[in-house]
């Protein structure tokens, strides 16, 4: 595993007590959080501009090597074009049908509950109308699926 990989929770967990933390400073007083804030941005900012920097300076690999890294890089690139449109369309459905999925169970699961709160002996209706609403994310998994074979 690559230790960039590695790193990445590792930097995760930080912004986030940092932010945590910044935000509980701003709090007690406002101006200094404020400026914490503002340094973890810039900070954050600065580490996204030096990836940057270093993935456009990045160089190729070279085929000095006996011709294993060009052959490899020829076998990962064979049918990417057709493989990488099936694998973002499987991305795509997935979001799309999860973001759907949630946004139908928020609606239907406050009107089951508004509804249940007024007569208790709906409970079952109303769970078949929120568990229709979840059918939706596993509509797009399975074409996720589908596409994820036919790459």
């Amino acid at each position: 595993m690559n230790p960039w990989f590695a790193s990445i929770p590792l930097v995760l967990i930080l912004t986030v007590l940092l932010t945590a933390g910044a935000v509980m400073l701003m709090r007690r007083r406002r101006r200094t959080g404020v400026r914490a804030l503002l340094g973890l941005n810039a900070v954050l900012m600065g580490g996204a501009l030096a990836l940057l920097v270093a993935a456009f300076n990045a160089v190729p690999a070279t085929a000095g090597d006996g011709g294993a890294a060009a052959a490899s890089v020829a076998m990962a690139t064979d049918g990417s074009d057709s493989s990488s449109a099936a694998l973002l369309g499987a991305a795509i459905a997935v979001a799309g049908s999860s973001i759907g999925a949630a946004i139908a169970v928020a609606y239907t699961g406050s009107a089951a509950l508004a509804a249940m709160s007024e007569r208790p002996e709906i409970f079952g209706r109303a769970m078949v109308v929120v568990g229709l609403a979840e059918g939706i994310a596993i509509y797009g998994l399975i074409i996720s699926i589908i596409l994820i074979g036919q790459a």
